[in-house]
């Protein structure tokens, strides 16, 4: 059985740990623990640099795609080309969800609250979520307006549309460039579902060159929705895993890495420790992950060293720096845990 941190006995673990500190490092009359304070400034710094790295990249994306999307429209409407219309409505949304992960950042370097004592890092999160589901229903567009040009494939002015794509990929290839170099692609799941977008519309220009030059050289104007279908597959496969990571953050799933098993043994192992339980592992936003544990010990066991053994190999083997642990012993009693 399981709880998460708010409960009672937990809250006395706040109260002891506060107490410890105020009175310059007396024992704690009940012996629990709390490494919380120990490490949770570090793993906001780290947090810190990396969204500022972002932010940069993700301006100078913003800038290029608002910019490649108007270019494409227009081209789009001028050479009748379907490939180029879906890739410019592809990059506009993409400018909308560039604006909304920059948006994220913004709101997620807010200070916690007292009724958000997480603060509003969460935000990132669900940005990323709402990304991936518009890249689904981009995607689904595309397939759709494919089906009735494959059935009927127009006449497409293939010149101009490849020299319109050919501008659209090195700018898709720049905006890349800036998220790939300027932030956290990988650690970062909102700025990965930026990059994601971004990548899709540097595919949808290559689809669409590739389909000009089979116009142009055979006349084969098939070649437009065709593109423009499998480039709605890759775009469908990077949003499923997009969403998919966002909803196991949101559903407090364990992050990945990391198993809860080997983390529970690895506890087990430390002197003085008789049994661990009640263990929570859990993602705040992506890069930071929070731990919480209840660690049974003999009433004649040196508690706070137990307690800094255990802060200190999550630490070192884990790289867990937001840590809550609740020292018992076989005289502390609380209800039955629901989760």
């Amino acid at each position: 059985m399981h709880k998460e941190e708010k409960d009672h006995s937990h809250a006395c673990a706040h109260e002891h740990e506060h107490s410890h500190e105020h009175n310059h490092g007396q024992k704690r009359g009940h012996g629990h623990g709390h490494g919380h304070q120990h490490s949770h400034a570090h793993g906001h710094h780290h947090h810190g640099d990396i969204s500022s790295g972002n932010k940069k990249g993700l301006i100078i994306a913003l800038i290029i795609t608002a910019s490649i999307a108007v270019l494409e429209f227009f081209g789009g409407l001028f050479t009748n080309s379907l490939a180029l219309l879906s890739d410019s409505g592809h990059m506009l949304s993409d400018t909308s969800s560039l604006a909304f992960s920059l948006l994220a950042i913004w709101i997620a370097a807010r200070p916690a609250s007292a009724r958000k004592s997480y603060g509003f890092y969460r935000t990132e999160i669900l940005a990323a979520l709402l990304n991936g589901v518009t890249l689904f229903v981009i995607a689904g567009f595309i397939i759709w307006e494919a089906y009735g040009r494959l059935l009927d494939p127009p006449t497409v002015s293939s010149g101009p549309m490849m020299l319109i794509a050919a501008i659209g990929l090195i700018a898709n290839l720049a905006s890349a460039w800036a998220l790939l170099s300027k932030g956290d692609v990988k650690g970062n799941i909102n700025f990965r579902s930026a990059y994601l977008h971004v990548l899709g519309d540097a595919l949808g220009s290559v689809g669409a060159i590739i389909g000009g030059i089979a116009m142009w050289a055979f006349g084969w104007y098939i070649f437009d929705p065709i593109v423009s279908v499998l480039v709605a597959l890759l775009i469908l496969k990077g949003a499923w895993g997009v969403i998919s990571e966002s909803v196991h953050v949101l559903m407090e799933g364990a992050p990945d890495g990391i198993s809860l098993e080997e983390v529970k043994r690895h506890l087990e192992n430390l002197k003085g420790v008789r049994e661990v339980h009640d263990l929570h592992l859990w993602s705040i936003t992506s890069g930071m992950d929070s731990f919480s544990c209840h660690l049974l010990v003999g009433e004649e066991e040196d508690q706070q060293q137990i307690l800094q053994a255990a802060i200190t190999m999550l630490e070192g083997e884990f790289q867990i720096t937001h840590a809550t642990i609740q020292i018992e012993t076989s005289l502390i009693r609380h209800p039955a845990l629901q989760i």
